[in-house]
Parts: structure tokens; sequence; C-alpha cells
């Protein structure tokens, strides 16, 4: 009995053994394509990394040194969001404007050219920001009392520039032509010498792979005016600042490479004084497929003091001017008038400023430029 009871329940577990494991293989099956359905195939693909930029200088840069905050808000408000402003110092956000900024830099305040390139000072701080772009304001502190020649600065800016290349062959360096210095009786002279040799020692240096792009805030900039002590800008200074580079980084953040050796000093005056004693200078300041990027700088060549000022050109290649700054331009057909802002058009006797603006087609001939003053 207890055999055949087993010899039964043996036989009725038989065939259910291979249900019960058919039960178990599905229910397996079906979670595997469940968990197939939200598993995903890949690791999705990450977001392009930011473009890292490094503003570079002294104290002008450092503290309070809001043309970086302002620079910044123009970048954003443009469309470039992809953008990490770098450096081992930071304003901790200082520059109350109403908008959050980046405040990372590389500002130092009584830094030089010569020392830090003497001391080997700039390659850490690039191996550790590891930047895309410099952005660089430096050469102040060099000129306090005539102490450094113009061949030292520049050696020092060939230095800097080469330490730049050695840890990003690729580096895009945006060198400022610096605002004006009237922090010492010689500050003056020499810093018009030390900006007049700035382009021609970038355009040495340029390369294709790693454009040095000269940016002028020397003209227009006024020491009495646009700073608190003939050396620190204040509000004015700033924004005159930040209305320079503002061009030239965004060009290289779009993908727009300067054309190697374009950026040139300014040519001497396309016309004659006129009868008002007024003359103006036009050059362009960088070129690349498509567009160009120019600067008109207007004289008062009287000996009084003008209260206006209007420049007229013609660009009759068929260029159409897209943005201007530093002064209300407008173009009707080829012909181009440019008048002064409320801030830039008294000139004393002798004072100049200018005014720049972005254009399309090719911008390799210089249009005649006239200018009247009031």
């Amino acid at each position: 009995m207890n055999e055949q009871t087993d010899s039964v329940q043996n036989r009725t577990a038989t065939p259910r053994e291979p249900l019960w494991y058919a039960v178990i293989t599905a229910l397996a099956a079906v979670l595997a394509i469940a968990f197939t359905a939200v598993s995903p195939a890949a690791p999705a693909l990450s977001a392009a990394a930011p473009i890292r930029i490094m503003p570079l200088g002294d104290s002008i840069t450092a503290g309070p040194g809001c043309w970086r905050a302002l620079l910044w808000n123009q970048l954003r408000t443009a469309g470039y969001s992809n953008i990490d402003f770098v450096g081992s110092a930071s304003d901790g956000g200082s520059c109350n404007y109403g908008f959050s900024y980046d405040a990372d830099h590389e500002g130092h305040g009584g830094f030089s050219a010569v020392g830090i390139a003497d001391n080997n000072q700039l390659p850490p701080w690039l191996n550790a920001a590891d930047p895309d772009i410099v952005v660089m304001h430096l050469g102040t502190n060099d000129l306090w009392g005539g102490w450094q020649s113009m061949d030292t600065i520049m050696a020092a800016y060939t230095k800097l520039i080469g330490q730049m290349r050695a840890n990003n062959p690729d580096m895009k360096i945006v060198v400022a032509q610096i605002i004006p210095h009237h922090g010492c009786e010689t500050c003056p002279a020499d810093t018009v010498t030390l900006n007049n040799r700035i382009p021609g020692w970038a355009a040495g240096l340029t390369t294709a792979r790693s454009p040095i792009v000269v940016v002028d805030q020397w003209t227009g900039f006024n020491a009495g005016t646009d700073t608190n002590d003939g050396v620190h800008p204040v509000e004015s200074g700033f924004r005159k600042m930040a209305n320079r580079f503002y061009p030239a980084v965004a060009q290289l953040l779009g993908g727009v490479v300067p054309t190697p050796g374009t950026t040139t000093p300014p040519v001497p005056p396309t016309t004659p004084p006129s009868a008002g004693g007024c003359t103006a200078t036009y050059r362009i300041v960088s070129q690349w497929s498509g567009g160009f990027q120019g600067e008109v700088s207007v004289r008062n060549g009287r000996s009084t003091a003008s209260t206006a000022w209007t420049a007229t050109f013609s660009l009759a290649s068929g260029q159409q001017i897209s943005q201007a700054w530093n002064a209300t331009v407008t173009q009707t057909g080829a012909t181009v008038t440019a008048r002064n802002l409320s801030w830039n058009g008294a000139l004393p006797a002798g004072g100049s400023t200018s005014f720049g603006f972005l254009a399309s087609g090719n911008g390799s001939s210089a249009p005649a430029v006239t200018c009247t003053l009031s």
C-alpha cells in the first residue's frame, strides 16, 4: 500500500514538474522584457562641455572688476549660455547689477606682466582652470615710474602666450590695448607707446589654430571720468570695457576665428582735416568668412572743445552693419552715419573717441570717412 501510494504520488508529481518550471520560465521572460523596456540600451550622451573663459589681469580685472559681470551678462543675454568663467579667484558676486553672474577670474591686484612671466605664475593657474579662451588686460603695473622697458614688457607678453599654448595648443587669446593710465607722470605717454606696439606684436604671433585678437580699450576711455583715480574704472569705465570685449569674445564663441594677421594698428586718416577741425580714422579690427569688425576713431583737431560729432562713410560693396557700439549708427543703402552718444560727444581740444561695429561681407578695403564737430 505504501509502495503503491508512493508510486501514485510519484506518478502524480511527475507531470506537474514541467508545468511549474514553465510558469517560472514564463515569469522570468516577462520580467526580462519589462526590465529591457525600462532600461536604456546605452548611456545617454552627455551635454557638450562649456567653453571655459579665463579673465586674466591685475586689479582692474580683480576687484571689483565689474566689466567681467557685464560681459558675462551680455554673452548670456545674446544666447551664449554654455560658458564658464574660470580662475582661482572670485569676487563673490560683489557687482550688484541685479543679475547673477560667474564671478571666477584670474585677476591679481598689483601684479605685472613681467612679474607673472618671470615668476612662472601663469602655468599653475592654467593647469587648474584649463581655459579655452583667455581674455587679458595686463600691463598697467608694468608702467609705474617707467621702471620696465617696452621690450621687457613685450617679451613678457610673448612668454605668457607661449605658456598659454603649452597648456592648450588651440588656445584663443584676447589681448587688450589697456585703458588710459594716469597713475604717474610718465604713465599716460607710456600707455600710448605700449598700446601702439601691441597690434604689430599680435599680428606676428597669431595663428589660425591659436589666434590673438586685439581689443582697443584705450580709445574713447576717459581717465578723468571713467576712473576714480586715473587707474581703476568706475561704472562708466566698466561698461566701456565690457562693450569692447564683447564682440571679440562672441566671435570666438560663435566659432568665427579672425583671420591671422587681420588685427592691424590704426591707419592714417583717410581724409584730410575738414574745415571744422575733425579727422576720422577707419580700421579693420578683425575679419572672417562673411563678416568683419570695424572701428572708426574721431578726433577733435580744433583749439576748443566740441559738444557733438557726426561721422559718415560708405560701404560700397553691399556690406550691412548688424551691430554697433559707442555710437548711434544708421545705414541707408551704402551710406553709414554715426552720431555720438550722450557720454562721448564732448571732446576736448585734441581729444578723440571711437565707435565700433560688426558688418557682413568683406571689409578688406577702407572707405573714406568724413566727420563734423559742433
